[in-house]
């Protein structure tokens, strides 16, 4: 029931109309859901980081919904572009229709590119556990259940690899969290855009209810626990393209 809700919420958007009903029948049954997320909190910086390599590197994360994950990005400064899609299975089902199915191995996800000279991949990382999601759900973020929400990091190198493991191990350790983390590292996969109606999603419907109930909250984190990290403009994919 749950993802049949959470499926529909998404796909009622396609490319930009939806029935004002249906959106304000969700709004009622998102703002009725208690939310346990443990998203906004306060974690130690990794021990272990990457050293810069080049003036441009991407990081490959999946945290839930890919809505708020990019939205959290687009306003970090350091980050050049964040584009939502797919990761974790083939070319041929990178659809949102598809991975819906959440048996494409799939897992909706965010590439960020990033000026490793202004934030390292380290510190993207911290900002990833600390508010883009809840890293102690397994195969859930929130409303959303399967494995197409579920926690993961696509590690772009063996490099990324062992700062990602060796941080999932400090945290764990520290007992950050009130329960373990479930964070898959999954190298070796592809990314594969998203449809352009998913992207710059959290900036072009900021009154959408799933977006006022799950994910605006991540931005007011971002903005308390990491002011000096926080852009007031976020840096969109539409203006990038726009660009080119």
């Amino acid at each position: 029931m749950t993802r049949d809700i959470s499926r529909a919420r998404k796909i009622a958007v396609r490319p930009v109309f939806w029935l004002s009903a249906a959106v304000a029948a969700f709004g009622a049954w998102a703002l009725a859901t208690p939310s346990a997320a443990q998203e906004g909190i306060k974690i130690p910086a990794p021990a272990l980081d990457a050293p810069a390599q080049g003036n441009s590197e991407v990081a490959v994360l999946a945290g839930g919904c890919f809505w708020g994950v990019q939205g959290v990005f687009q306003h970090v400064e350091g980050v050049a572009n964040a584009v939502s899609g797919y990761a974790g299975g083939d070319k041929q089902t990178a659809q949102y229709n598809v991975v819906g199915s959440g048996s494409t191995g799939h897992a909706e996800s965010v590439r960020i590119t990033f000026d490793p000279h202004k934030i390292s991949y380290g510190r993207i990382l911290q900002i990833y556990f600390s508010v883009a999601h809840d890293p102690t759900e397994l195969n859930r973020q929130g409303p959303d259940t399967g494995t197409q929400y579920r926690s993961t990091i696509f590690p772009a190198n063996a490099e990324q690899a062992k700062v990602a493991k060796a941080y999932v191990a400090q945290l764990d350790n520290a007992k950050v969290f009130d329960a373990a983390i479930a964070t898959t590292i999954e190298p070796g996969h592809a990314f594969y855009k998203a449809e352009d109606y998913h992207q710059d999603f959290l900036t072009l419907n900021p009154t959408y209810p799933y977006i006022v109930y799950n994910d605006l909250p991540k931005i007011e984190n971002l903005k308390r626990l990491f002011p000096e990290r926080y852009r007031s403009d976020p840096v969109l994919v539409s203006e990038a393209r726009a660009s080119n």
